[in-house]
């Protein structure tokens, strides 16, 4: 998939995703407040910092796609990771202010019983949120997009705490009105949980850290049938917003010429970039067959 189209399908989702967290972000405050449920305040809260995120993944978005250029030579793939890490922010301040308010209330005794009103529509909630969160993280495997999928995983939040807020009210409807304000200290605790994830998730990218054992795999096998390669002695990769970085050294016949063994890089470079999804970049070093590296430098050796 092209970065226009994968531009456009991310920030296709992203708009759709975004009405609908407005829409009810201002119906679960409007009803939690009026109706005396702190649970759905604190869902309708989720709600808000779910549309927040969502906008700061269309900002990611906008900014990766852009081509490299002289001050960002490797591309702009790493706002991603940065806006996923945004989020992530964002949901531990959420998480850490509906958890002051419900503490509040629970100490000050400001308890009510919520209406019906309140369980129609965290019932509604729970269903939309869960329809979204299909939807975004689809759209986000499709396309190769963390911060999409990570704002899946925040519409699930929201279905979660809105599960709490209707589990909540329904209890204080039928005389265990203590159950609305630790229905939202469980939505808060639910969010914090979520935040730290998703931020150290975005922190590892960040720090360059490994794909899965999957790709790994891919790309050696797709060397392994290079003839002229002898032994991958060292393979590594990186991840850089929907693509990825790929450092290896192969081990070569020592008798080939210096434009031979540049050959054999080419065809290595070649056949990952062809038969291995995403790969943006490959730097390959030719060991010859008897040379092993050490920290210092090089040796001869008869080791392969």
């Amino acid at each position: 998939m092209s970065e226009v189209s994968r531009y456009a399908v991310s920030q296709k989702v992203s708009i759709i995703t975004l009405i609908a967290n407005l829409i009810f972000a201002v119906i679960k405050m409007f009803v939690g407040t009026v109706f005396r449920s702190h649970a759905l305040v604190a869902d309708g809260l989720h709600s808000a910092s779910d549309a927040v995120s969502t906008i700061t993944v269309m900002v990611g978005n906008r900014i990766s796609k852009e081509p490299p250029d002289d001050e960002h030579p490797y591309g702009h793939g790493k706002a991603e990771p940065i806006a996923t890490k945004v989020l992530g922010i964002l949901l531990v301040i959420g998480g850490l202010i509906i958890l002051k308010e419900t503490i509040h209330a629970i100490l000050v005794g400001d308890i009510s019983v919520p209406s019906k009103l309140v369980l129609w529509t965290a019932l509604a909630s729970i269903l939309v949120k869960e329809l979204m969160y299909h939807y975004t993280y689809r759209a986000g495997k499709k396309v190769n997009n963390r911060a999409l999928i990570a704002d899946a995983i925040h519409h699930r939040t929201d279905a979660f705490s809105s599960i709490a807020a209707l589990i909540g009210a329904g209890g204080a409807r039928l005389g265990y009105p203590i159950l609305d304000p630790i229905a939202g200290l469980i939505v808060a605790l639910f969010i914090l949980k979520m935040g730290v994830e998703v931020f150290k998730d975005a922190a590892n990218e960040l720090m360059d850290a490994a794909p899965d054992e999957e790709k790994f795999k891919e790309i050696i096998d797709v060397v392994e049938t290079i003839d002229q390669v002898i032994k991958l002695r060292n393979l590594k990769i990186r991840t850089h917003g929907p693509n990825y970085f790929v450092d290896i050294r192969v081990v070569v016949n020592n008798e080939l010429t210096v434009v031979e063994g540049h050959e054999v890089a080419v065809e290595v470079r070649r056949k990952i970039q062809e038969y291995c999804d995403g790969i943006q970049e490959v730097l390959v070093h030719i060991d010859p067959k008897g040379v092993r590296h050490i920290e210092s430098g090089y040796i001869n050796s008869n080791e392969i």
